[in-house]
């Protein structure tokens, strides 16, 4: 073995080898002056030669031949030069991958849909941040809120789109998006004859098709609050999701309430959509995590998604 491939071995496994002085001698070999390079790296030219001279002796080599006008490297000192920028720049390189990790920028985020709220402001919101952050691998599921919930609990989520309101110790909850809250009814029914927005009393009684409390608890008890306050709403058949939920309606079940959003994604023939009289019920979709255990990705996500919308406005950005 010459002694070239000595000192790149040296190099490469001697870690207590002085980084400062790998940056010191490389910007000298680039300038082959005391002078510029001294000026470069903004210290005093008597500190840069004293380093120069203390690499050289741990190495136990000459570096550097000095002249009258400048200096000249050796052919080791050419050597360790190239060694000593190819070393800077991986050093430079793993700083970089450290730094996205610790700030969320690389890595892995696990988030979860709500079923109920598919498209819109959750894939635009995903779709931003995966071109933002295109190094970070963003695994997705879809789940019911409840399921979402339990999941982020578990530590199997590190976030989750929900329908609020959730009363979950340990989760921190922030409102994304608001929307009206619309009334389906199948198109033979007498609701339907009307434009006018319908009022509460002429649903008091009408039979309601419903997805199952246990899916989101709290979205269930907003809704049925909204629209039938004071009573419970006469549910004749539970179905598990939106579409299937309109299918019902269609199908002449009964009325049912649905997020306006939903309701113009699947446009189920035989169902025409009406609007509830003041107070317009609505529902709200949030971002939850949890604060012990998620990843600085999620602040990255946050950061993104817009905040509770102003009263008849657009969602606002933090």
């Amino acid at each position: 073995m010459d002694r070239r491939t000595d000192l790149r071995t040296d190099l490469r496994t001697d870690l207590r080898m002085d980084l400062r002085r790998m940056r010191y001698f490389s910007v000298l070999a680039e300038e082959l002056n005391f002078t510029r390079a001294a000026g470069r790296l903004r210290i005093a030219q008597p500190a840069l030669s004293q380093q120069v001279k203390a690499l050289e002796r741990q190495l136990g080599v000459e570096l550097v031949e000095r002249t009258g006008r400048g200096c000249a490297l050796t052919p080791v000192g050419r050597a360790v030069a190239e060694e000593a920028r190819r070393i800077l720049r991986e050093v430079a390189a793993a700083e970089e991958r450290l730094a996205a990790v610790v700030q969320g920028r690389e890595g892995r985020l696990r988030v979860a849909y709500t079923r109920s709220a598919r498209g819109g402001v959750c894939d635009a919101l995903v779709t931003e941040f995966r071109n933002r952050y295109p190094r970070l691998d963003v695994a997705l599921q879809t789940g019911w809120t409840s399921h979402n919930v339990a999941e982020l609990l578990a530590g199997r989520l590190d976030a989750a789109f929900v329908r609020p309101p959730l009363d979950v110790p340990g989760l921190d909850c922030r409102i994304i998006a608001e929307e009206e809250l619309l009334l389906a009814v199948p198109a033979g029914h007498p609701l339907a004859r009307t434009r006018a927005r319908i009022g509460r009393h002429r649903i008091a009684d009408e039979p309601v098709v419903l997805w199952p409390r246990e899916n989101g608890p709290g979205m269930h008890a907003l809704i049925t609050e909204q629209l039938w306050p004071g009573r419970s709403p006469r549910i004749v058949r539970e179905e598990p999701d939106d579409e299937q939920l309109l299918l019902a309606v269609a199908a002449g079940y009964g009325i049912a309430p649905i997020p306006e959003g939903r309701a113009r994604v699947f446009r189920i023939p035989g169902v025409c959509l009406r609007r509830l009289t003041a107070p317009v019920p609505t529902v709200t979709l949030g971002l939850a995590h949890d604060p012990r255990t998620a990843p600085p990705a999620v602040q990255l996500l946050l950061a993104m998604a817009p905040s509770r919308p102003a009263p008849g406005g657009r969602p606002e950005r933090p």
